[in-house]
C-alpha cells in the first residue's frame, strides 16, 4: 500500500509518463480500428499479405488486418450486375451497316480470378462481346438478323460466358436491346410493311366477300329448297284432300245408290207381296210408256205384252170395277185411243 501511495505521488510530481501511456493507447485504438473491417451482405474482400493473396473474406463478424503486413486489396460485389454497353457498328451478310447495343448481365462466382485473372476485366467484356456480335451479324442477313434476336442471344451468351470463366465471371444473359439499320432501310422497311399491311386487307376483304356470297347463295339456296319442300308438302296436302273429297264423294255416291236400291228392292218386295193383277201392271206399263213418250227421244220400244187397243180398254174396265164405288170417280174418262204397232216385236215409230 505504501508503494502505491508513493508510485502515486511520484506521477503526480511528474505527468509525462501518463501522457505517453494515454498517447499510446489512443494509438493502438486508432490502429485497430483502421484495420478493423465489417464485410456487408453480398460483398467480399480478397484480403493480401505482404502484397500477396492471403484469403477472402465473406459475410460475417467483424476481421481484423495485420497492421503493416496486410490489407483489403479488392472489395468484390458478389450480387449479379448489368453493363449496359454503347451501340456497336456492325455489318450483316448482305452489307447493310448497323447499329446494335447490347445489355450483359453477369455475376462474380470467384474473387481471386476475378481480383487477380485480369486488369481491366469489364473493358475486356466490352470488347469481347463487340467482336462477337461483329462476327454472329457477320454471318446474317438483315431479315435474319431482326427476327433471330434470341439466337443472337444465346450464341452470344454460350461465348462469353466460356471467355470469362478464366476471369471468375459467369455471364446469365445477353441481350440486344437495339438494333438500328440506315434511315434508307428503315424506309424501304416501312414501305414494305405498308405494302404488306395493304395486301393483307386486300386479301381479307375479297375473303369477306367471298364468305358474303357464299353465304347469300347458301341462303338463296336454302330458302329454293323449303320453298319446294313447301310446295311439294302443299301439293301432297292439296292431292290427298282431293283424294279424300273424292272418296268422300264416292261413298255418297255409293251410298245414294244402295239406298235407291233397298228402296227400289222394297218397293218390288212390296209389290210381289201385294199379288198385284195382270190388269194393274198393263197400267204401269202405260205409265211408263207415257214418260218415255214425254222425253226427248225420236224412238220408242214397245213391249210385246200389249196386242191390241181393245185387250187394253178391257183391261182397264176390269180394274175400274174392282175400285170401290165410294172411291171411284164420278164421270170416268177413257183414255184416248193411241197408235199401237200391229206386230209383237219393236218397231219404230
Amino acid at each position: 500500500m505504501l508503494q502505491l501511495q508513493a508510485l502515486t505521488l511520484a506521477l503526480a510530481g511528474n505527468p509525462a509518463p501518463i501522457i505517453i501511456i494515454v498517447a499510446v493507447i489512443a494509438v493502438l485504438a486508432i490502429i485497430c480500428i483502421a484495420n478493423m473491417h465489417v464485410v456487408p451482405q453480398g460483398k467480399a474482400y480478397v484480403v493480401e499479405h505482404l502484397g500477396s493473396y492471403r484469403k477472402t473474406w465473406q459475410t460475417g463478424g467483424i476481421k481484423f488486418t495485420i497492421p503493416f503486413f496486410q490489407k483489403v486489396a479488392k472489395k468484390i460485389n458478389l450480387m449479379e450486375q448489368v453493363a449496359d454497353f454503347p451501340p456497336q457498328p456492325v455489318i450483316t451478310k448482305d452489307n447493310v451497316r448497323m447499329q446494335i447495343d447490347t445489355v450483359v448481365f453477369f455475376q462474380i462466382t470467384d474473387c481471386k480470378l476475378y481480383a487477380y485473372g485480369h486488369t481491366t476485366p469489364m473493358t475486356a467484356i466490352e470488347n469481347l462481346t463487340s467482336t462477337t456480335l461483329r462476327n454472329i451479324i457477320g454471318e446474317l442477313e438483315l431479315d435474319a438478323t431482326l427476327t433471330s434476336r434470341d439466337l443472337i442471344n444465346t450464341q452470344m451468351r454460350a461465348i462469353l460466358d466460356e471467355a470469362t470463366d478464366p476471369w471468375g465471371i459467369k455471364v446469365t444473359r445477353v441481350e440486344l436491346k437495339n438494333i438500328i439499320p440506315p434511315k434508307e432501310i428503315q424506309d424501304a422497311m416501312e414501305k414494305q410493311m405498308k405494302a404488306e399491311r395493304e395486301r393483307r386487307e386486300s386479301i381479307l376483304r375479297a375473303e369477306g366477300e367471298k364468305k358474303s356470297a357464299i353465304l347469300v347463295a347458301e341462303g338463296q339456296k336454302e330458302a329454293a329448297i323449303l320453298k319446294a319442300e313447301a310446295e311439294k308438302q302443299a301439293a301432297i296436302l292439296r292431292a290427298e284432300a282431293l283424294k279424300e273429297a273424292a272418296i268422300r264423294e264416292a261413298e255418297g255416291e255409293a251410298e245414294a245408290i244402295r239406298q235407291v236400291q233397298e228402296a227400289t228392292a222394297a218397293g218390288i218386295r212390296m209389290i210381289n207381296e201385294a199379288s198385284p193383277s195382270q190388269a194393274v201392271l198393263t197400267i204401269k206399263s202405260f205409265e211408263a210408256l207415257e214418260k218415255v213418250a214425254n222425253g226427248q227421244a225420236t224412238k220408242i220400244i214397245i213391249p210385246s205384252e200389249i196386242q191390241n187397243v181393245g185387250a187394253l180398254v178391257a183391261s182397264i174396265k176390269e180394274v175400274a170395277t174392282d175400285v170401290p164405288a165410294e172411291k171411284a170417280p164420278a164421270a170416268p174418262v177413257a183414255p184416248a185411243p193411241k197408235k199401237v204397232a200391229p206386230k209383237a216385236n219393236p218397231t219404230n215409230v
